[in-house]
């Protein structure tokens, strides 16, 4: 015999994700659109997660997997504070210059660095 009850753990799940969603400082007008968001967020932060692990395989390969985690944790720095408190350690290890943008030098040297990992990448692919 099939359980056709819902799983309590499930309903106090997106009720608890519903509220959450309506104290984040975005209020949504309808319940609806709040459960809208609440998968818009999960999708999100599926993609952020995925890109964060893809620029940690790619750190000891070939390839630009520093600023591939960059991306990640920016796409989950949205939802997530430890990916948006590791994101501003991140920026902060960039180097500067007087005026707080990036050196030139630096700037030259992550592009060149991160070409030069590209064409290695599909040197060894092809």
């Amino acid at each position: 015999m099939v359980d056709t009850h819902p799983d309590p753990n499930h309903e106090s799940f997106r009720d608890a994700a519903i509220r959450a969603e309506y104290e984040t400082g975005r209020r949504e007008a309808t319940e609806r659109a709040a459960k809208a968001h609440v998968a818009i967020r999960v999708l999100r932060m599926t993609v952020g997660s995925i890109v964060t692990l893809v620029g940690f395989i790619m750190m000891p390969l070939p390839g630009p997997g520093l600023p591939i985690v960059a991306f990640g944790l920016a796409i989950l720095a949205r939802d997530v504070a430890w990916a948006d408190r590791l994101l501003g350690f991140l920026r902060n290890r960039i180097p500067r210059d007087n005026n707080g943008g990036m050196s030139r030098g630096a700037q030259v040297t992550m592009i060149v660095g991160i070409a030069a990992g590209l064409v290695f990448s599909l040197w060894l692919l092809a």
